[in-house]
């Protein structure tokens, strides 16, 4: 895909995408996407419903807050996320996701769910893969 191409798509013009496709947006988009506390932000505003910021730091165990702050606003940036600033004192962020992002963390929950019951096969591979390659 060409500069000018990549122009085009990213103007909202009928353009196909290639995910496969090394200088497509598209795949700068799904790496945005795929980064796990992007997952993590997206199904759990999707599982729990509109959070603070501290609420969402708690659901998303383990995750910084630098790393929240970027995420949600790779999120907000991308359309996914919605960042709503209650004037009180003192001020109340929410977070929420918009359609695009409903979309997604619809798609997201199964993915999450396949995965925690999938771990104890996954682990028990990993184990023996380990063992069959350990002499090199």
């Amino acid at each position: 895909m060409t500069t000018q191409e990549q122009s085009q798509a990213g103007a909202g013009q009928a353009q196909e995408l290639d995910v496969f496709a090394q200088l497509c947006p598209s795949r700068a988009m799904l790496a945005d996407l795929a980064d796990k506390w992007s997952m993590l932000i997206l199904m759990g505003l999707g599982e729990f419903g509109p959070q603070r910021f501290s609420e969402l730091q708690r659901a998303v165990d383990g995750v910084s807050r630098k790393m929240l702050t970027q995420s949600l606003r790779t999120l907000e940036r991308n359309g996914l996320v919605r960042r709503t600033v209650h004037p009180e004192t003192p001020p109340r962020v929410v977070y929420d996701l918009l359609p695009l992002g409903r979309e997604l963390a619809v798609l997201l929950a199964p993915v999450g769910r396949w995965t925690e019951e999938r771990t104890a096969q996954m682990l028990a591979a990993r184990e023996e893969f380990d063992r069959a390659h350990a002499d090199g």
